[in-house]
Formats: C-alpha cells, sequence, structure tokens
C-alpha cells in the first residue's frame, strides 16, 4: 500500500510542476505572440488602404500649399488630380514609410493591449472596464510613436509631392506663399532619402515635426478605437447570449465589422486632431504655424468648424476598412495560430510529463520484487 501511495506521489507531482511551468511559459509567449499578429495586420491594413490616405492628406494640406483658401478641390476632384498627374502611382507615394509606421504602431498596440488585459485580470482585477482598454490602448499607441512619427512626416510629405514632375510644376503653377519649392524640401526619391535630407536638413527636429499633435491625435484615437471595440464586443455577446445562445460567431467576421465601426467612430472624433498634425507635418521647414495651438487658433479663425473637420470623409473612408481589415486580420491569426501554438505546447508537456513517471514506476516494481 506504501509502495502504490509513493509511485501516484512520484507520478503526481512532476506532472503538475511541468504542467504549471508549462502553463506559465504559454502565457508568456502568448503575451510576446500579440506583438507580432499586431505588426501583421497593422502594415496589411495600411497597405489595403493606402491610396484613400493619400487622398485624405492631400485634401487637408492642400490650404497650406496653394497659400488660398480658395477652389479646395473636393474628393472626386482630388481623385482625378492625382490620376491624371501621377496614375496609379502617384496614390501609392510613401507606402514604404507608411507600412513600416503601421508595423511599429500595430505591434505595440495589440501587444500591449493584451499585455495589459492579462495583467489587469491576474493582478488588478478591480481596474477592469472600459476605461482599463482605453488606457492600454492609448499607452500602446505612444510606444509605436518613436517609430510611427519619423514614417508619417516622410510618408505625407512622399504623398503630398506625387511625382517630381508634378511636385516642381505645382509649386510654380501656385506660387506658394512660402519659400520657394526647393527651400521648402526638395523631391524624394525614397524612404530613406526622405529620412537623410529631412535629418540634413532640420535635424531631429524635422523628422519629428508635429510629434505632439500626432500624439494629441493618436492616443485619444487608439483608446477609443480599443474601447470602442471592446464595448461592441460585449454588446455583441450579451446579445448572441440572449438572442441566439447557440449561435457561432466566427472571430475574423466580427473583428471585421466591429472593427470598422469602432474605427469610424474614432475617426470622426479626432479628425480636428488630424487637420493639426498634418498642417504641421508638411510644412516643412516654413512658419506657417507656430506649434500645436497656433495651428489650432489659426485654423480656426481662418476656416472655421468646416476648416477643423476638412477631410474627415475620406479620413473615416479610410479608417472603417483599415480597421476592419487590422481587427480581422489579428481576429484571424489568433483563431488559426494560437489554438495550434497551444496545442503543440501541450503534446511537449504531456510527453516530458509521463516519461518522468515512467521510469519511476519501473524503480517501484523492481523494488516490489
Amino acid at each position: 500500500m506504501a509502495n502504490k501511495s509513493s509511485t501516484s506521489t512520484k507520478f503526481d507531482a512532476p506532472l503538475s510542476h511541468s504542467t504549471n511551468k508549462a502553463t506559465h511559459n504559454r502565457d508568456q509567449f502568448f503575451v510576446w505572440r500579440e506583438f507580432v499578429w499586431g505588426a501583421i495586420a497593422g502594415a496589411f491594413g495600411e497597405g489595403m488602404m493606402h491610396p484613400i490616405d493619400t487622398i485624405k492628406t492631400r485634401i487637408q494640406s492642400q490650404v497650406l500649399l496653394s497659400g488660398s483658401q480658395q477652389s479646395q478641390k473636393s474628393i472626386v476632384q482630388m481623385v482625378q488630380t492625382v490620376w491624371v498627374a501621377d496614375g496609379l502611382r502617384g496614390f501609392y507615394r510613401g507606402i514604404a514609410p507608411g507600412i513600416t509606421g503601421s508595423l511599429a504602431t500595430g505591434a505595440t498596440y495589440f501587444g500591449f493591449i493584451e499585455s495589459t488585459k492579462k495583467w489587469i485580470e491576474e493582478s488588478h482585477p478591480n481596474l477592469g472596464g472600459h476605461w482599463a482598454h482605453f488606457i492600454a490602448g492609448a499607452v500602446g499607441d505612444t510606444l509605436g510613436s518613436f517609430v510611427y512619427v519619423p514614417c508619417e512626416v516622410m510618408k505625407q510629405r512622399m504623398q503630398v509631392q506625387g511625382s517630381s514632375n508634378s511636385w516642381n510644376s505645382a509649386i510654380m503653377k501656385d506660387k506658394m506663399q512660402m519659400k520657394s519649392g526647393a527651400e521648402m524640401y526638395g523631391y524624394y526619391t525614397g524612404m530613406f532619402q526622405a529620412g537623410h535630407s529631412i535629418w540634413k536638413e532640420q535635424g531631429l527636429k524635422g523628422l519629428y515635426a508635429g510629434y505632439w499633435s500626432t500624439l494629441a491625435r493618436d492616443v485619444p484615437f487608439a483608446g477609443l478605437m480599443v474601447m470602442f471595440y471592446e464595448a461592441l464586443k460585449d454588446l455583441t455577446e450579451k446579445g448572441r447570449q440572449k438572442w441566439a445562445p447557440n449561435f457561432h460567431v466566427d472571430g475574423s467576421m466580427e473583428g471585421l465589422i466591429l472593427g470598422g465601426l469602432a474605427g469610424g467612430f474614432s475617426a470622426y472624433l479626432t479628425t480636428p486632431l488630424d487637420v493639426i498634425k498634418t498642417r504641421l507635418q508638411v510644412q516643412g521647414s516654413s512658419t506657417s504655424y507656430n506649434g500645436w495651438l497656433d495651428a489650432m487658433n489659426k485654423i480656426w479663425e481662418t476656416e472655421g468648424a468646416k476648416g477643423m473637420f476638412r477631410g474627415s470623409i475620406p479620413r473615416i473612408t479610410w479608417y472603417i476598412p483599415a480597421s476592419a481589415l487590422t481587427f480581422m486580420a489579428v481576429e484571424f491569426l489568433r483563431e488559426q495560430f494560437n489554438k495550434k501554438l497551444d496545442e503543440d505546447n501541450m503534446q511537449e508537456v504531456t510527453s516530458l510529463s509521463i516519461e518522468k513517471p515512467k521510469s519511476s514506476f519501473k524503480e517501484v516494481t523492481k523494488l516490489e520484487q
């Protein structure tokens, strides 16, 4: 009887220890996995919707570049202008820095959100709720801003420039109320040349132009988006349990719909902050606006509410599908790979846990004989 008890103890202890250790490692790996899924999803969303972002950037910056509030182009007119001047390539100017910045932001955004949610659930459950989601999203986006902002500066200037011919002709035609086009900033042939040129002409300040205005836009946007998304998920789950408890909700489809709604709501509410950021980053070495508050005051005084919400339609048009695709991609990657990786880890744990007790069982059998 004693020998049987001893055998049971030797079998259970290693299994329990191995399982706990594996569970801990699996939980830690799951958090870092979200950084990878977020990076892939962010780059995917940016790449798919970059042409719309180009139109939005041009609409928001045309007052600054033309030096006049007259004859502002509509969305359709701006699409025609880009197409006639540069063709399809014009819509994809600046896509390299755009994707690079989205990789960094997507990784920190989703990675930090999941890390924070896990930390709150395990250590501080009383801090849960929508505000916790808001803070997690805001902090995650802030961490990505160190890479995202320089990429955003390069991307937007390249979007505004279009091709070399259209950039030079636009400067000559509109007679910008700044310095000459060459002094404003030269034409950028690519991402690395743009970064080097901005660094050479304006230093670190140039690469981080509009940094605080970017944070002023992205921190509330990122916080609102994840808060709306989680709130919509909770609402959807409650509705499913009440009206269709046996109905299975596909995670990817849920991410597509709810992510789009969350992105659209957040994008509209933060459009004024986006207008200010765009103007500051596009102006280059000119002094049209001396900082965030000066830009806000001048835009409000000269253009009113219409100026503050300029580009809201293409911004929403960009963010609804971009957010939908991003959240869909994240949910898809979670469903496809997280389960498989967890199963592989469990198989490894099971094999390691059973092998050791077998030897212990043989030793006990010999002792009984």
